[in-house]
């Protein structure tokens, strides 16, 4: 097994659960690491966290929150990185439409209520097709309640710590795809062609009748698209 080791990023209230397609696609082929988000209440925190368990040079791929983590990385260790998939994300900082919602979310939380976050949550996580699958349901509480209240919290505070990617995007000079739920309404596909766009030599790859759990509601279609990006030369 020789090949670069692949860091991958979960979303805010999401585990490994959410790639476990692509980890079982990446079996006997290279190393896969899932990052540790829930530990630090701010973006440099977790990226530090990360980064002192990482492989020393890895292929880097984040989800949602876990796109905003990993873009903190790459400020912060761009010769660890070899590639970068930033998938269903976006570069900008929260408007204060967003901002309240997080802060919300966080009072129902510290408020004994965080059994309540599911419910809020799922409706913008899946597509209007796949609300109704009560397998995909069902993995969306088991990470939540995987998750749990403390490190929700830990979560939503990170977030809004995060600055303004959209500056530094066009210096990034790695093999990077953006790939996006075209159903997407939380980070919707207008904001993954921002990125690519602005990164120089990215490719955008839409999915297919999915939302913003892609990995989990496209799984084959985002395991084809991660393979394309692992096999580019640039």
């Amino acid at each position: 097994m020789t090949s670069t080791p692949l860091l991958l990023i979960p979303g805010l209230n999401c585990t490994s659960e959410l790639w476990a397609a692509q980890i079982a696609a990446s079996a006997g082929e290279r190393m896969v690491q899932v990052a540790d988000h829930a530990s630090a209440d701010t973006m440099a925190g977790i990226a530090e966290a990360v980064l002192a368990a990482a492989p020393p040079r890895f292929a880097l791929a984040g989800l949602s929150m876990g796109g905003y983590v990993a873009l903190e990385i790459l400020r912060r260790a761009p010769e660890r990185v070899e590639r970068l998939a930033l998938l269903d994300t976006q570069a900008r900082a929260d408007g204060e439409e967003a901002r309240a919602a997080r802060l919300e979310q966080i009072a129902i939380a510290e408020a004994g209520g965080f059994d309540r976050i599911a419910d809020l949550q799922i409706p913008r996580l899946l597509s209007a097709a796949h609300r109704a699958d009560a397998r995909l349901v069902a993995i969306v509480r088991r990470m939540a309640a995987e998750t749990g209240a403390a490190a929700f919290v830990r979560q939503q505070r990170a977030i809004l710590d995060r600055i303004d990617s959209r500056p530094s995007l066009a210096a990034i000079d790695r093999p990077t795809t953006v790939i996006v739920g075209d159903e997407d309404v939380i980070t919707p596909i207008e904001l993954a062609r921002e990125m690519a766009d602005a990164i120089p030599g990215a490719v955008l790859e839409p999915i297919a009748d999915s939302g913003h759990l892609s990995t989990l509601e496209a799984p084959a279609a985002v395991t084809a698209a991660l393979a394309r990006w692992l096999a580019r030369s640039r």
